[in-house]
């Protein structure tokens, strides 16, 4: 059975091509709002840290209607680090929009995700995006997408694609770039006629897949998959398992079932073939999933997810201040937090060390982790995280070690200062042309020789830099690099900082704290030009004396501290430094905190 009244695609592109802005006009042409419905811009983003950051982290399910006909869309992350939400998602549709900016062209995220649509036999439908954008190059963007195409050995039914122009802001479309369009309609009429309705067996036993999982604390897992084969109903009896075999198959209900409509889900009695729905009901469900009638177990193979390529230790805060600001900071709370957090994202691992207060946790990026870490500490958690390590892996008996494909678009002007850092990096350029009035460069570097690097880039290229980066390959180890040239300013003892102390403080280099700013022995209260550390007394008053001066006992001026986010705590961060992540505060301290301590340790490591 074919089912002409519905399709299912996913909408892939770089992180800033304009998804979620597309899918926004999508869904209020195809009739999801009331004409006189106040909407948000980017609704799909409906989580905190995604509006404030202008990303989306979670791949997201919506639908509209067109013609009698439903079309699901699963609007899905851009960035490389959220790339697990994408692969998994590919195996609930039949077809993909790739969107390219009309600027930018195809960037490495584009490269990942047509890849992986390209392997699983996808129809594409290419849409060049921002056709609006002043530096807009739409002759050449059509090229550029073909070569790319080409180049991950797309088939000649998927080298024949058809090519549409878009301004996803003004939800306009049309099929030739010298044509302005009025509406999406173009866009509707090509995914209906070119991506294939779902097919199937609607007598046969039913089979569902698992892509997602969502949780709620009052129904628990929420699985999320699409319907194979069959017919699925509430209260219906089911046989789950897992294609590879790692648990033993086990019998369940299906207590609840919803499909989505626009932005709702809406309660089912029963779904057919190629329906994506939420069901829920079945304790310990996971993502690989397979749910079959009782009297016919068939699971079905799942994609598999690569492997995370970063890693930090997350442990209990031990720090002078722990406790004071987190409404959860035991060893308990954290392990049940981190546990539950793979439950829902499959591309993460945790695992317990040889010590109960700290886990190791792997992800695909800083990034990845430190969204996460983020979640956390607006949760109310409190902890310490270490500094990021790339996982290394032993090929052939080789020592090798993760290679990331990053490109960056630069004026001209910048170049030279942007090879000089990359060159002590590790890193190879594999191509350099001119894009527009900039100039495109691409690296294979080692993630490492990307920690802490993207706050350099910015200073160096005075902000007008674009950089982004993929996971390659694994290589073999390219050897050392330098992590950081700077030192650290180490607090000398605990108390308040003072206007006196941070005066004499600034002049040993760059502060992080400002005055009245409760500091502890240990503490990080800045950065150093020096390659070396310097204990700093911030909590120093002047002495007072009977004498007085005229013009010593002028206020004394402070240089305002250079504020450092979450990501920013994490680039700098040495390898004896710790990072203290608590819901009010984010601070870096030596993992030593007494300072003698620590100077009989560095004296022990250089003999």
């Amino acid at each position: 059975m074919v089912r002409e009244d519905l399709r299912n695609i996913a909408i892939i592109a770089h992180v800033d091509h304009g998804k979620t802005t597309l899918v926004d006009e999508m869904l209020k042409q195809g009739g999801a709002f009331r004409e006189n419905q106040t909407v948000a811009e980017r609704v799909m983003d409906s989580n905190d840290l995604e509006r404030e950051r202008g990303i989306t982290i979670l791949a997201k399910n919506t639908s509209v209607m067109y013609n009698g006909v439903k079309i699901n869309i699963i609007d899905t992350p851009g960035h490389a680090d959220f790339g697990g939400e994408v692969e998994r998602v590919l195996k609930m549709v039949d077809g993909v929009v790739l969107l390219v900016d009309a600027a930018e062209g195809c960037m490495p995220q584009t490269r990942f995700v047509l890849q992986k649509a390209l392997e699983m036999g996808l129809k594409i439908i290419v849409v060049v995006n921002k056709i609006d954008r002043p530096d807009a190059r739409l002759d050449e963007i059509g090229d550029e997408v073909l070569e790319l195409l080409l180049d991950l050995d797309a088939s000649d039914d998927q080298l024949e694609s058809p090519v549409l122009f878009c301004s996803g802001r003004a939800g306009t479309a049309s099929l030739s770039q010298y044509e302005e369009g009025t509406d999406l309609v173009p866009l509707f009429e090509t995914i209906l006629n070119h991506i294939p309705a779902p097919e199937g067996d609607e007598d046969s036993p039913m089979q569902m897949l698992v892509s997602c999982i969502d949780y709620n604390d009052y129904v628990g897992r929420i699985g999320i998959g699409r319907v194979e084969r069959g017919t699925i109903k509430v209260n219906q009896p089911v046989t789950v398992g897992d294609f590879h075999e790692n648990r033993k198959p086990f019998n369940s209900k299906v207590v609840t079932l919803y499909q989505i409509e626009g932005l709702n889900r809406v309660p089912a009695e029963e779904a057919k073939v190629g329906d994506i729905v939420w069901i829920s009901g079945i304790e310990n469900i996971t993502i690989g999933d397979t749910l079959c009638d009782q009297s016919s177990y068939e699971p079905i193979p799942f994609v598999k997810i690569s492997e995370p390529t970063v890693e930090m230790t997350f442990s209990v805060n031990d720090s002078p201040f722990a406790g004071r600001e987190g409404k959860f900071v035991t060893s308990r709370q954290l392990r049940e937090r981190l546990f539950k957090e793979i439950l829902r994202d499959v591309s993460l691992r945790v695992n317990e060390t040889e010590n109960t207060d700290s886990f190791r946790v792997a992800g695909r990026g800083e990034m990845h982790l430190s969204i996460l870490i983020e979640n956390m500490r607006r949760e109310g958690y409190e902890l310490s995280v270490s500094t990021p390590r790339v996982l290394y892996k032993d090929i052939d008996g080789t020592r090798c070690e993760p290679i990331e494909r990053l490109v960056i678009d630069v004026p001209e002007d910048f170049v030279g200062a942007v090879m000089e850092k990359l060159g002590t990096r590790k890193a190879e350029l594999q191509s350099m042309h001119p894009s527009g009035s900039r100039m495109r460069l691409e690296f294979l570097i080692p993630s490492r020789g990307l920690f802490g690097y993207k706050s350099e880039f910015l200073t160096d290229t005075k902000g007008e830099g674009v950089i982004s980066s993929v996971f390659d390959s694994y290589q073999p180890f390219k050897g050392d690099i330098p992590r950081r040239n700077t030192g650290s300013l180490v607090s000398f003892e605990t108390g308040e900082a003072v206007t006196y102390g941070l005066f004499n403080a600034q002049e040993r280099g760059s502060l992080f704290i400002g005055a009245g700013t409760p500091v502890y022995e240990g503490m990080i209260v800045g950065a150093s030009p020096k390659t070396e550390d310097l204990v700093v007394n911030v909590c120093k008053k002047k002495h007072l004396t009977n004498t007085r001066a005229s013009g010593s006992d002028d206020a004394l001026r402070l240089v305002p501290p250079r504020r450092l986010s979450l990501e920013d705590s994490l680039e700098f961060i040495a390898d004896d430094e710790l990072l203290e992540v608590t819901p009010q505060s984010i601070r870096i301290r030596k993992r030593i905190l007494d300072n003698t301590l620590r100077a009989k340790q560095r004296a022990k490591d250089k003999a």
